[in-house]
């Protein structure tokens, strides 16, 4: 099991590779992201946006343990 200490995975990731690793849509994730319930993007440039992939997978986790809660 990690270590809370553990260093967050910085690498930056961009819509398409969040779309397919979380399997919602463009329009689901920007709501999601909208309501608080999914981590906010990364500005890279004025107009390319990436997500810290470390935050995403720690989304995903929290996602797969509320399975097992409910």
């Amino acid at each position: 099991m990690k270590s809370e200490k553990e260093e967050v995975r910085t690498t930056l990731v961009r819509l398409s590779q969040v779309k397919a690793r979380t399997g919602l849509s463009r329009s689901t994730l920007y709501a999601y992201v909208r309501e608080g319930r999914f981590p906010p993007p990364v500005a890279i440039s004025k107009r390319c946006v990436a997500w810290v992939e470390g935050e995403i997978d720690r989304w995903i986790a929290d996602r797969i343990a509320s399975r097992t809660r409910a």
